[in-house]
């Protein structure tokens, strides 16, 4: 199973990153998680807390929690990151990229790959495509939020 979802957002690509990577403070804008806790180092380099082989616990209603780790860590542009169950590995996706002077493009994928993906899909796709969605609408409306209230 895979699904992906672009969009344009009305808010600088710094912005969106900055919203997106401080996946701690998810759970204040979309209601497709309950709770994220990084538990692994963060990226030494730039600050933040969570970057390449950082690691996280993912809690999210209707699925059992699970640890995520960062397997690509490009700071202001995107980051990968996998969470391996037994027959199934699931990989997220989310990436911005500038749109012009105050806008950007932001992208956010799951896929679910191995012997149970397809099982996973069809018992979970609706749910895990929904959950994208509103991850989607979530990082447009806080990050275009945060837009209005820094241009003012």
């Amino acid at each position: 199973m895979e699904y992906e979802r672009s969009m344009r957002i009305e808010a600088p690509a710094d912005v969106v990153w900055r919203v997106m990577s401080d996946v701690e403070r998810w759970h204040t804008w979309t209601a497709s998680i309950e709770s994220i806790e990084i538990t692994g180092p963060g990226d030494a380099e730039s600050g933040a807390p969570l970057g390449s082989g950082g690691t996280a616990i993912v809690r999210q209603p209707g699925f059992p929690k699970a640890e995520w780790t960062v397997t690509e860590w490009r700071p202001g542009r995107s980051f990968t990151w996998e969470s391996p169950a037994p027959g199934v590995r699931s990989v997220g996706i989310h990436s911005v990229e500038p749109d012009g002077d105050a806008a950007s493009t932001a992208t956010l994928t799951i896929r679910q790959t191995g012997v149970l993906g397809p099982l996973i899909g069809l018992l979970f796709g609706r749910r895990s495509r929904r959950y994208v969605d509103l991850e989607a609408d979530g990082l447009t409306a806080r990050a275009e939020e945060l837009a209005r209230t820094a241009s003012r």
